[in-house]
């Protein structure tokens, strides 16, 4: 029998450039919890206020939403101080993960593989970017998901326009591209606990993994687990775990990677809000462990916590 949880708030839709996606995720994720019981309500903060989140009365959420206002730590922190139990990274933790930069920075800090890269804040760099980074690079904004504002160049150019994509939505990140398989990993879990799930092994028309092929089109293959060497898959899951302990990471995320012609990880990306959608990659990691859509999404709600509590245990 599920665990009473109280009344539950799926939090979705939102205001991101990821509003679509979060819309899919978080239906999925209040049928599933509906299922198992839970007392759940779908919230949409694209529509409504934090005073209509507060009136709900929720006993804690789960969060389906994805980029900014939703990902990046901003509504954690209003959680934080409605006293909210909610799921996943806190405030800090999903702050950098969103910023990819940050992120990139600690982790080359800690060891762990990342491709080169450079922050664009103005067009004023792009003179020589090709020879600095190779062709081909990608150029994708430095606080966007799902592919949004992303670009590969493989022309010098294409980089006014690669880099007015990206600029549309923020600064601009250049990351030198890695050829080769790409690969993602969830994780599950908190502190020393944390562990990775199977590696999946995405294969896309034409190698473009764009909004489409994620979300859309039924054309891109998954292959989970990714069929890898025993020892290349541990190196792999451990490197998911570190990088996500690295960002003090909470209760679920997913790392994406390239893997080169040479066998060696490279670390894109994490995200700490990944999908939840029909198409989506961490359930599809947790039923090759023989974890359902709908017990996964009751797993991740019983992590659900506030991640600050000195100030209400001083006042007891």
């Amino acid at each position: 029998m599920t665990q009473s949880f109280g009344k539950v708030g799926v939090l979705y839709g939102g205001h991101s450039a990821e509003r679509e996606v979060s819309l899919m995720s978080g239906q999925g994720v209040y049928d599933a919890l509906r299922s198992k019981g839970v007392d759940a309500h779908l919230f949409d903060t694209g529509v409504h206020t934090l005073a209509d989140l507060a009136a709900q009365k929720f006993d804690r959420v789960f969060i389906a939403l994805h980029g900014r206002y939703g990902e990046d730590g901003t509504l954690q922190g209003a959680l934080e101080m409605l006293g909210i139990p909610y799921t996943g990274s806190g405030v800090m933790a999903s702050s950098v993960a969103m910023d990819k930069v940050m992120t990139k920075r600690i982790w080359i800090q800690k060891g762990l593989p990342t491709p080169a890269f450079e922050l664009l804040d103005s067009d004023a760099n792009l003179t020589g970017l090709d020879q600095r980074l190779g062709l081909p690079f990608i150029m994708k904004p430095q606080h966007e998901g799902s592919t949004v504002g992303f670009s590969k160049i493989d022309h010098v150019e294409q980089i006014p326009a690669g880099y007015a994509l990206a600029a549309r939505f923020d600064h601009v990140l250049a990351e030198r591209f890695i050829k080769g398989r790409e690969l993602t990993v969830p994780v599950l879990g908190v502190g020393e606990g944390a562990r990775a799930l199977p590696v999946i092994e995405i294969v896309a028309p034409g190698g473009n993994y764009d909004f489409e092929h994620k979300y859309i089109s039924n054309d891109t293959q998954y292959f989970c687990p990714a069929d890898l060497p025993e020892a290349l898959s541990l190196e792999i899951r451990e490197i998911t775990r570190q990088a996500f302990l690295a960002l003090n990471c909470e209760g679920w995320a997913r790392a994406d990677f390239m893997l080169d012609d040479e066998n060696r990880p490279w670390l894109l990306e994490i995200n700490t809000s990944p999908g939840m959608t029909s198409h989506s990659l961490v359930p599809m990691a947790a039923k090759a462990e023989g974890i359902s859509y709908a017990d996964l999404c009751v797993q991740i709600l019983s992590m659900a916590s506030l991640k600050v509590r000195a100030v209400a245990r001083l006042e007891k």
